[in-house]
């Protein structure tokens, strides 16, 4: 064995140059390779719960029935290990696996398509050297007839799918393409925040098309509208109006002065943002922030109440007869105050509030009855939870509250019934869906 005091001299002279410096750079592209990897957010979709990372067995439901993650680890039988690197890139890129069969576009390669040879290069090192090899194959995917019939995606392909690599726009500054680089591509955050169309296709797969990043709800979840800035004239909480600073925070740490994470998106800065360079997320920020406003849409109903209304109802207590008003009051306020203005980076305004005012009321509904819990990352590992409120609000009482938060402080939700609250009660898991019986005051 060679001593470690000898390695110097050896490398200098050029004894062990060549080997050593391979192995460096070797060591290096993996390296690279698990922070695109981080950047891609392949663990997430990649790993059941409770499961190892990247083993698969995470069940995605469609419109189209339950589709299963795949292993990508290296195992040769159950997972990747066979593909060489063009079967690999053609996975990424082209949805297509090693054996010729297309994936399911619940694999964002329409927007992976993107990636660079270099990324792809590294990517490949990382997943074939960097992470454990794990030798259980992932259960089938449930969809129906005829979706299961994988031939036939080779047509939504040909029409939705584009293979072209990422190339700036003329006279776009370096930060700006990195910025479009990671939300177009390997960020893919237009197959939450883009508009799908009658085949579930994004609408849009970058900026050249207006569609690009207006908001879709998915899973009873609503993605925001990340071109559109809100009401200028009650706070402006929409993404346009928030500062780069603003953006970044929330994208490292999951909560702003703003706003905070809920749904699919805690997951997103848990396991990709909140892991990325400072560098990238400023690129990311500037990036979105360049772009053109969209408008937000229709609003399903006018605002009750004003910002100055809704809070000296609140302060006075003046809620006789108004029962959505009461259960805020009991339930809320300690939190989030008259004024739903809460506390910055720990409780989330609700003035405003993209989730608060959606067009579908899903994801607020989900919220009040199970609970929200922000993500525990690098820079901010507390975990502040909000409480469940479930058990103890029926589901007239959890639509009251919803309707009176959604039409308060200038907020233009709509009406939200107690049919609504049943609905997404039965989503819950089983020990999380009992409430307090409608006949108990």
């Amino acid at each position: 064995m060679i001593h470690r005091y000898w390695m110097p001299a050896l490398i200098g002279c050029g004894v062990l140059g060549t080997a050593t410096i391979a192995m460096a750079a070797q060591q290096s592209e993996v390296e690279r390779g698990a922070y695109l990897a981080r950047a891609g957010d392949c663990v997430a979709c990649h790993t059941a719960p409770e499961g190892k990372p990247f083993a698969g067995g995470l069940k995605i439901e469609s419109p189209f029935g339950t589709i299963v993650s795949t292993n990508i680890t290296p195992d040769p039988e159950a997972g990747i290990g066979n593909y060489s690197r063009d079967e690999f890139a053609a996975a990424l890129r082209e949805g297509k696996r090693a054996d010729g069969a297309n994936l399911y576009p619940a694999m964002p390669y329409p927007s992976y398509a993107k990636l660079t040879d270099d990324d792809i290069d590294a990517l490949y090192a990382y997943f074939m050297q960097g992470i454990e090899p794990v030798a259980e194959k992932a259960p089938e995917s449930d969809v129906s007839f005829p979706f299961n019939q994988r031939w036939g995606i080779s047509l939504w392909n040909w029409m939705f799918a584009d293979a072209d690599t990422f190339e700036p726009e003329p006279g776009q500054s370096e930060q700006l393409a990195r910025g479009a680089y990671l939300v177009q591509g390997l960020g893919h955050c237009g197959s939450c925040h883009t508009p799908r169309g009658l085949l579930f296709q994004e609408k849009a797969l970058d900026d050249s098309d207006d569609a690009y990043l207006t908001g879709e709800t998915l899973e009873g979840w609503w993605a925001p509208n990340l071109r559109g800035g809100g009401g200028d004239d009650n706070g402006g909480r929409g993404l346009q109006n928030w500062s780069a600073d603003d953006i970044v925070a929330y994208l490292a740490t999951g909560r702003n002065d703003h706003s905070a994470v809920t749904g699919e998106m805690t997951s997103v800065v848990a396991n990709s943002t909140s892991h990325l360079s400072d560098e990238d997320l400023h690129a990311m920020a500037a990036y979105l922030k360049s772009l053109p406003r969209a408008a937000d849409g229709e609003k399903s109903t006018r605002s009750e109440t004003t910002p100055e209304q809704t809070e000296k109802m609140l302060t006075a207590a003046d809620v006789e007869g108004k029962p959505g008003a009461r259960l805020y009051l009991d339930n809320c306020n300690a939190c989030h105050f008259a004024n739903g203005q809460g506390a910055p980076q720990v409780f989330p305004s609700l003035v405003d509030n993209e989730l608060v005012n959606a067009d579908d009321p899903t994801g607020l509904v989900h919220v009040i009855l199970a609970g929200a819990r922000l993500p525990s990352t690098p820079d901010k590992p507390e975990a502040l939870a909000m409480p469940d409120f479930g058990w103890r609000l029926s589901d007239e009482e959890a639509a009251q509250l919803a309707t009176f938060v959604r039409g308060a402080w200038g907020n233009h939700g709509g009406e939200v019934t107690a049919d609504q609250v049943a609905e997404v009660r039965k989503s819950l898991p089983e020990d999380r869906q009992s409430s307090k019986p409608d006949f108990v005051d």
